[in-house]
């Protein structure tokens, strides 16, 4: 390679890499009071996480989005979040309400083509008849549902998402929480002595004493049921996380309130007086009180809100894009220095893709794989490191160019599934064991990477079949790439399901019959096997092989999210409409490709 072109293939991945540094630098830095309570850890779906993640997660299971304007003003998912818990006047009016159905839409009286996005105001005039729908809707069994039935539960569980987070720090619509926490302390003593002397049969006791603390005790108690999260962190000697109400109720049993429920109260009233100094000097209170008590809970939520600002798998997916145009124009300008420019770019891609991965293993205290998530980014890490080190073998190009399609697709797919929420969720008690997620959930998915991979190849053959011969080296190459994908997918993916069924047999005495997703991982062994019994039979050659390989990743897809949609077994993540388009147009894509891969090339057509 001549000196320039070398210089040419070190220079394009840097530029690259800076670039897409810079697309993800925040033009604007957040204010020091939100940096420091978005890393304040908190529990909520059975996990501790930082509050960045918390707001993240739950504005995009609401608004499909992580940010929003507002009145020419860009609000975060952190400023939102304590809008939303401590001044809900300002928070019901962000249009944080993604409604897409027609249906739904002409239900509410908004017009086709306005905003897709509604604040809780604009809602409330229709509660009544969307309650009436609920109704409705509940009573319909979930497979029978229509789409606009759906639509309507999926807005209600939404409203009531958002009703809990009103009533998490305080009772929604509460002036001064430090004032009545005050007030409740000072009704504890009399209260308590009017309840005893009313349980010991005495008739002269104080019924104004006793209403009122009964009084705050519902209160509370109905805010502890209502909390969407417990921000209060167990004390020495204790495990358990509290929610405020628990907090506040705490002095029956201990003679006084969580220390740190008082410091969420004073936090609560700066923030929705606009006195931000007064909540920075609450912040900084607490996050010393976290230090001494519950010091490693706010280390792990720094580290986790770190990740999260990294953001390794948004820079990934740029980083394969780049790779992928670099590898494309090699096949028009300077082969080798683009080549290998493009063999970098994707190595650094996979090197932040592999980041990400371990961080969300190192955070969950979980082998890779542990819900469709994180599946979809472990599939894509397969396939394109596969396709990088095929590609530092033979140096055909063709290892780059899958490498940067199967890793970003995978992304692409991961972002879409980050909407149902929480990414790094609990797993369900039937599944919580790292043995069998490491042994079968994470050897079947290295069978799905693999079968994707294969795809790639088989599509990459297909899409220059028309310009070149089926015999030609590079064709070739290809089959043999794709053949040795194939016998990786079937080693991997018939060790999987027989473990699968092992781990079945052990735990419900039953092994294909047991869930639907077993016997989908079972097609693609049975179709991997079957290609490479007919290529070993001579019934096809390399065009049969890459439609059937193409084939194969209509299999994997239906087996990786198709089962999902059925509704029963431990695999079932629901019906998800959009998926299910998804899933639906890709099939018919695929069959298309197939259809012309099978119709003779331009050449042979000519002769």
């Amino acid at each position: 390679m001549k000196r320039p072109d070398r210089l040419l293939s070190l220079i394009l991945p840097a530029a690259a890499l800076v670039l897409s540094l810079l697309a993800l630098r925040p033009w604007a830095r957040p204010a020091a009071d939100l940096e420091a309570f978005s890393r304040l850890p908190v529990l909520q779906g059975g996990r501790v996480k930082p509050v960045d993640t918390l707001a993240s997660s739950t504005l995009l299971m609401l608004s499909g989005r992580t940010q929003f304007a507002f009145r020419g003003r860009r609000i975060s998912a952190v400023e939102w979040l304590l809008d939303t818990l401590t001044n809900p006047a300002q928070a019901d009016l962000y249009p944080v309400f993604v409604l897409e159905d027609l249906e739904l839409r002409g239900l509410l009286g908004l017009e086709k083509g306005g905003a897709k996005r509604l604040s809780f105001l604009d809602l409330e005039p229709h509660f009544q008849e969307l309650r009436a729908q609920l109704e409705r809707a509940e009573k319909v069994e979930p497979a029978a549902r229509s789409r606009f039935q759906s639509a309507v539960l999926n807005l209600g569980e939404r409203l009531s998402l958002y009703n809990s987070l009103k009533n998490t720090v305080q009772v929604a619509w509460t002036k001064d929480m430090p004032k009545e926490i005050e007030s409740f302390l000072k009704a504890v003593k009399p209260g308590m002595a009017a309840l005893h002397a009313h349980q010991s049969g005495g008739k002269s006791f104080n019924r104004k004493a006793l209403d009122e603390l009964g009084g705050y005790f519902e209160r509370y108690q109905s805010l502890h049921q209502a909390a969407y999260f417990w921000p209060l962190p167990p004390l020495a000697g204790r495990q358990e996380w509290s929610s405020i109400g628990q907090g506040l109720l705490a002095v029956f049993q201990e003679t006084h309130v969580h220390p740190a429920a008082p410091t969420w109260a004073q936090m609560s009233l700066a923030w929705r007086l606009s006195r931000r100094e007064e909540f920075s000097e609450a912040l900084l209170r607490y996050h010393a009180f976290l230090g001494s008590e519950a010091g490693g809970s706010l280390r792990w939520a720094r580290y986790e809100r770190w990740l999260n600002q990294a953001q390794p798998f948004y820079l990934g997916m740029m980083l394969y894009v780049a790779g992928l145009l670099c590898a494309f124009a090699s096949w028009l300008a300077k082969p080798e220095a683009l080549r290998g420019s493009a063999f970098r770019i994707l190595v650094v891609a996979f090197i932040l893709h592999t980041a990400g991965l371990t961080a969300r293993m190192i955070i969950q205290g979980r082998p890779p794989v542990t819900n469709l998530y994180s599946s979809a980014v472990f599939v894509g890490w397969v396939a394109a490191g596969l396709a990088v080190l095929l590609e530092h073998r033979g140096r055909t190009n063709f290892g780059n160019v899958t490498a940067g399609i199967t890793g970003f697709t995978s992304l692409v797919v991961a972002h879409h599934l980050a909407n149902q929420g929480d990414t790094v969720e609990m797993m369900r008690a039937v599944l919580d064991s790292n043995f069998w997620l490491t042994t079968h959930v994470v050897t079947i998915t290295m069978g799905y990477g693999g079968m994707f991979l294969a795809s790639a190849f088989a599509h990459a053959a297909v899409l220059r079949a028309p310009f070149a011969s089926w015999q030609d080296s590079t064709s070739r190459n290809l089959a043999s790439m794709t053949y040795g994908t194939l016998c990786f997918s079937l080693l991997f993916s018939f060790a999987g399901t027989v473990l699968g069924g092992i781990w079945a047999d052990q735990s419900w005495g039953r092994f294909w019959g047991w869930d639907p997703k077993e016997n989908g991982a079972l097609l693609i062994v049975l179709w991997v096997a079957l290609i490479l019994h007919a290529r070993w039979a001579g019934y096809v050659r390399e065009r049969g092989l890459m439609v059937m390989a193409i084939f194969g990743g209509v299999v994997t897809s239906f087996a990786w999210f198709g089962v999902n949609m059925l509704g029963v077994g431990l695999h079932s993540y629901g019906f998800m409409g959009k998926a299910f388009t998804a899933l639906s147009a890709f099939i018919a894509a695929e069959l298309l490709i197939m259809a012309a891969a099978v119709l003779p090339n331009l050449r042979q057509s000519k002769a």
